[in-house]
C-alpha cells in the first residue's frame, strides 16, 4: 500500500544514503542475458505465498467496484491501518455509490476529515456523480479513464481488482518490488521509467487472476519487502530476485529527488460576526488552492521569518502564520460559515489553529478578538 505521507509540521528531510554509482546502474539495468525474469515463475510463487500471507482487509471481502475504488482512493498517501476506520465509517453512510452522488460535498469533507489531501474528496464526490449518471460501471481501465478523478493507477486497480482486466498496477510498493526482483534501476518517476515497470507489471498480470496478482505485488511490497530491513528470506521471490543477487536491495528503488521546500508567510483575515466567520475561496496562496479559506495575503520569502504566530507544513509548503491587529475591508465575496461547520467547509486543521491562536491571545489580552 502506498507510504503514510500527512499534513503536519515539515522536518528537515533525512541523511540518505548516496545513490549507486553509474558502474553500479549499469550492473543492475542489464541483468545476465542467461538468466531473464520468469514471469511465469514469478506469478506461480506469488499467487501462492499471496494465499496463505494475505491479511483479512474490508475492502478485499468481495469484488464490489464501488467498495474497492473507495479504498484505493484513501490509500493513496495514507497507511492501512490509519484507512480502516475511516472506509467503514464511510461505507456506513454511504454504502452505495448512489447515497455519495447525492451527499453534499461538505459532508463527505466531514468524514474524510483527518485523513488529509481533501482535494482526494471532493475528486471523489464528482467522480461519483458522473459514475452515477452512467448504466453501469465502465469495465476496462481505457474506459475508466475517460471518467472524472481517475488516473493511471485507480482506472488500472479497479479494473483488474473488480473485473478482473489483465493489467497491472503500479503503486509505491510495487515499483519497489518490481526494481528489485528486476533489478532495474529506473528513474520510476519519469514516463520512461515507468513505463518500463508498467509493461513489467502488466506480463506479470496476464499470468493468471490479475486481481490476486496485483493485491499479491503490493501486499508482498508492504510487508515483505519493504523500504526498510526488508525480510528477504520469507520473500517467494527470494531467488530470482536480482537486486538481492547484486547485494543492492538497499539501493533500490532509486530515490525520486526531494521537491524543494517552499517557505512562506500566510497573513490571513478574520472577519467573524454573530459565531460565523467569513470565507472565500483561496484564489491568492499555493497552498489549499481552491478551497474555502480566510481571505488574506501570501508572500513567498527566501528565509523563515523570525516573528510568527504559528507554523504548518502542507506538501512541500513551509507556512509561517501572521496575525495583524486591527480591522481590514471586508471583501464582497465573503461567504458567511458557522464556526461549529467549519470542518465541512475545509477539513484542514490550518484554519482551527488559527481560530486557536487568536482566543490564545485574546485571552492574554494582546490581540483583537476577531475582526468584527
Amino acid at each position: 500500500m502506498p507510504p503514510s505521507r500527512k499534513q503536519t509540521d515539515i522536518k528537515p528531510p533525512r541523511k540518505q544514503s548516496a545513490p549507486p554509482s553509474p558502474k553500479d546502474r549499469r550492473k543492475l539495468t542489464d541483468p545476465a542475458p542467461d538468466a531473464p525474469l520468469q514471469t511465469p515463475l514469478l506469478a506461480a510463487r506469488l499467487a501462492a505465498w499471496y494465499a496463505e500471507n494475505r491479511r483479512e482487509l474490508p475492502w478485499r471481502r468481495n469484488r464490489d467496484p464501488y467498495r474497492i475504488w473507495i479504498s484505493e482512493v484513501m490509500l493513496q498517501q495514507t497507511t492501512v491501518t490509519a484507512v480502516i476506520p475511516y472506509y467503514e465509517k464511510f461505507l456506513a453512510e454511504f454504502p452505495r455509490l448512489a447515497d455519495l452522488a447525492g451527499a453534499p460535498v461538505e459532508r463527505v469533507l466531514e468524514l474524510w476529515t483527518g485523513l488529509g489531501y481533501y482535494s482526494r474528496a471532493r475528486n471523489l464526490h464528482k467522480s461519483a456523480q458522473a459514475l452515477a449518471a452512467l448504466r453501469g460501471w465502465p469495465r476496462t481501465h481505457l474506459e475508466l479513464l475517460e471518467q472524472p478523478g481517475f488516473g493511471p493507477y485507480t482506472s488500472r486497480a479497479v479494473a483488474s481488482l473488480a473485473f478482473g482486466e489483465a493489467v497491472g498496477v503500479l503503486d509505491g510498493n510495487v515499483v519497489r518490488v518490481l526494481s528489485r526482483v528486476s533489478g532495474q534501476a529506473v528513474e520510476h518517476w519519469t514516463n520512461k521509467g515507468r513505463l518500463r515497470l508498467q509493461e513489467l507489471a502488466d506480463r506479470i498480470a496476464r499470468e493468471g487472476d490479475p486481481a490476486v496478482l496485483n493485491q499479491g505485488m503490493m501486499e508482498l511490497g508492504a510487508t515483505i519487502c519493504t523500504p526498510k530491513s526488508p525480510q528477504c528470506l520469507l520473500c517467494p521471490w527470494f531467488e530470482p530476485c536480482e537486486a538481492r543477487r547484486a547485494d543492492a536491495v538497499d539501493q533500490l528503488p532509486l530515490r525520486k529527488p526531494r521537491k524543494q521546500i517552499e517557505t512562506w508567510v500566510w497573513v490571513p483575515e478574520l472577519h467573524l460576526r454573530a459565531g460565523r466567520v467569513g470565507l472565500v475561496k483561496n484564489d491568492y496562496a499555493p497552498f489549499l488552492r481552491g478551497q474555502w479559506m480566510f481571505p488574506g495575503r501570501a508572500e513567498r520569502r527566501a528565509q523563515k521569518p523570525k516573528k510568527f504566530d504559528l507554523r504548518h507544513g502542507i506538501t512541500h509548503h513551509d507556512i509561517y502564520v501572521h496575525l495583524e491587529d486591527g480591522t481590514s475591508a471586508r471583501p464582497k465575496d465573503l461567504e458567511w460559515v458557522s464556526i461549529q461547520d467549519l470542518t465541512k467547509w475545509n477539513p484542514s486543521v490550518l484554519l482551527r489553529k488559527v481560530l486557536d491562536s487568536v482566543d490564545r491571545k485574546a485571552v492574554k489580552g494582546d490581540h483583537s478578538a476577531g475582526r468584527l
